[in-house]
């Protein structure tokens, strides 16, 4: 049964960057669709971007700045993200397919 883990999170500067990981067990992510989402504190979760059969798409709020890309023989997908700004700050979450993960919390300080 597919089970995604993130981590990666922390605290980090206004432009600075994070890279979280999403280690997707059970089978290999290509057979998923991988989605990234983030809630931050009293705000609804909000799409972040997705990686489908290799084709990756990014929410406006953070193209340019993010970046998703997947390890096979690590069996996980990762989320770079530069030039991070406070309004990135929020409790980050993959899904894999229908499962989703625990989350993991990235701060950005101003």
């Amino acid at each position: 049964q597919v089970q995604p883990v993130e981590s990666g999170g922390g605290l980090v500067q206004t432009g600075g960057s994070l890279r979280l990981s999403c280690a997707v067990s059970g089978r290999t992510f290509s057979y998923y669709a991988i989605r990234w989402f983030r809630q931050a504190p009293g705000k609804e979760r909000e799409f972040v971007g997705s990686w489908i059969g290799g084709s990756t798409t990014y929410a406006d709020s953070v193209k340019g700045r993010f970046t998703i890309s997947g390890d096979n023989a690590k069996n996980t997908l990762y989320l770079q993200m530069n030039r991070l700004q406070p309004e990135d700050t929020a409790v980050y979450y993959c899904a894999a397919g229908a499962k989703w993960g625990q989350g993991t919390q990235v701060t950005v300080s101003s």
